[in-house]
């Protein structure tokens, strides 16, 4: 199955796992899909559904997938704005990149948010608390190649033609103000922060966050799958036994770029967790009817 790569990178991206979450989704879904945590928005931009609501604590995030869903940045404005910025990126080098992040955070441009993530080390997308960027540049001056401009162009084009056909709203919120709007028709697709991993956020994620999205899903009357790591050869999520065992879990595995150095960049184990089943259209009961889906190499991880 082909997979749409999205324009904006980061650490965690959801392309490989497109086809596993698409399985899920009954084949007569008319609702709303939401997520609260849409990041680059891989998941919902192949999914396609006719009605989204795409949320994120991160502005530069909501403001660029909307400049896109505007007409303000199109496929030829991003080839001709990358082609200018990356001759001058071959000309001053690092320099140029740290000018560009400075009027980034001084004036927040989507054009420029794509630019440093392009040019930024390893693709990261992260924040101090001051809510500046601060990824170093990947110190590759010759980065923006003709082909590389029009590959990334082409990825923007992709998100254009979706949006001229489909029903997508933007919103720049907090994950429980998103699935307070919820009905029990809509699908509610979480991807949070990977609790207790490499992964940063925009405004972080610990385990009072992790257990007050796991209050709020439990309490929806609709259907919601989520993202979650499961395991990996060093230790297991203790998140998915003390909250999430009492849905369907579905594993597989999945190696994550996270990390500056190789020997930091591990195979985990990922996990789906729902409550439905994906080849049903009822709603899994909340009791101890539940039926547990498990695949692991820990068989004594659930008791």
């Amino acid at each position: 199955m082909r997979v749409n790569i999205p324009p904006i990178k980061s650490q965690g991206i959801k392309t490989k796992l497109v086809p596993w979450v698409k399985h899920l989704v009954p084949e007569r879904f008319n609702g709303v899909w939401i997520e609260p945590f849409m990041g680059t928005g891989a998941v919902a931009f192949n999914v396609a559904p006719e009605n989204a609501l795409l949320c994120d604590t991160n502005p530069h995030l909501i403001r660029f997938y909307s400049a896109i869903a505007s007409g303000e940045v199109t496929a030829s404005v991003v080839g001709r704005y990358l082609t200018e910025e990356g001759r001058c990126l071959l000309a001053k080098g690092e320099r140029h990149y740290y000018e560009i992040r400075d009027r980034f955070n001084r004036d927040h441009s989507p054009l420029d948010f794509l630019f440093l993530n392009r040019a930024g080390f390893n693709g990261m997308i992260r924040f101090n608390r001051k809510g500046e960027f601060n990824i170093p540049f990947c110190r590759k001056p010759q980065r923006f190649a003709q082909a590389y401009i029009t590959k990334i162009a082409n990825q923007v084009e992709s998100i254009e033609k979706l949006l001229r056909t489909k029903n997508f709203v933007f919103k720049c919120q907090d994950f429980s103000a998103t699935i307070k709007e919820a009905s029990p028709s809509d699908i509610v697709y979480c991807d949070p922060p990977y609790i207790d991993r490499h992964v940063d956020y925009y405004s972080g994620w610990n385990e009072s966050n992790e257990t007050a999205l796991f209050k709020a899903l439990r309490d929806f009357q609709g259907k919601f799958i989520l993202s979650t790591w499961h395991h990996n050869d060093f230790r297991e999520n203790e998140y998915i036994k003390t909250l999430w065992s009492r849905f369907h879990i579905l594993t597989k595995d999945h190696f994550y770029h996270v990390g500056g150095k190789e020997e930091n960049r591990n195979p985990m184990v990922e996990a789906l967790v729902a409550n439905f089943a994906g080849d049903t259209t009822e709603t899994v009961p909340r009791a101890s009817e539940q039926l547990l889906l498990i695949e692991c190499r820990f068989p004594g991880l659930v008791s």
